[in-house]
């Protein structure tokens, strides 16, 4: 359902050219700019969580990435145990 959102007049003429240049409508390239902002965010805000971890919880998680390593390449993922 559409919805009407106020912009800059400069907001809407990047929008506008992005567009254009890109061959897309001004809703697709805002959804994609949307979606790369939410994924940005996410990243600073795991980084920042991984940041406050003491140095005790922070060795215990990378000793858990340590003990995954390899676990891809199990034969799981394919049904096979």
């Amino acid at each position: 359902m559409p919805t009407t959102v106020r912009i800059s007049d400069s907001g809407r003429t990047l929008l506008n050219e992005l567009a254009r240049d890109a061959g897309k409508s001004m809703t697709d390239i805002l959804d994609e700019a949307l979606e790369v902002y939410r994924r940005e965010r996410f990243f600073v805000e795991a980084a920042a969580a991984y940041e406050a971890l003491s140095d005790g919880e922070a060795n215990g998680y990378r000793d858990e990435l340590t003990g995954l390593e390899g676990t891809l390449s199990d034969s799981l993922d394919r049904g096979h145990n």
